[in-house]
């Protein structure tokens, strides 16, 4: 297994379904199967089209930056940093898993939104 072959493919098809192509990404990255673990989308690569296809009609002006990535064994994470229309910004936290294939076969994800106040004077990313 690659892993930083693993970490590039991880990046390249969380930015191409973000920015809007969620079909070649899926036609890409993802293997046979395809197991979310967000509540708010159904397993399988058609969920998936389906969740971003909705997010780039709904908010079709959003940027995000790849704070970090990591990759051990199977799993890629990738931290993120989003911004959202209003000005909302969002750190992001994905997790993705990679069969034999170097193929996506499993996700999960985190998100906070930055508050305009904190505590510390660290930045969370």
């Amino acid at each position: 297994m690659d892993i930083q072959h693993n970490k590039k493919n991880a990046i390249a098809f969380y930015k191409m379904a973000y920015e809007g192509n969620p079909e070649k990404a899926v036609e890409l990255y993802v293997g046979e199967q395809y197991i979310q673990h967000n509540p708010m989308v159904a397993d399988g690569p058609q969920a998936f089209i389906d969740y971003f296809n909705r997010m780039q009609k709904e908010y079709p002006v959003k940027t995000m930056d790849f704070v970090r990535a990591i990759a051990e064994d199977d799993l890629v994470a990738l931290h993120t940093h989003q911004v959202w229309p209003g000005n909302d910004h969002y750190i992001t936290m994905d997790f993705f898993r990679f069969d034999s294939q170097g193929k996506i076969i499993e996700h999960w994800d985190s998100i906070q939104q930055i508050p305009e106040t904190s505590a510390n004077n660290n930045t969370m990313y």
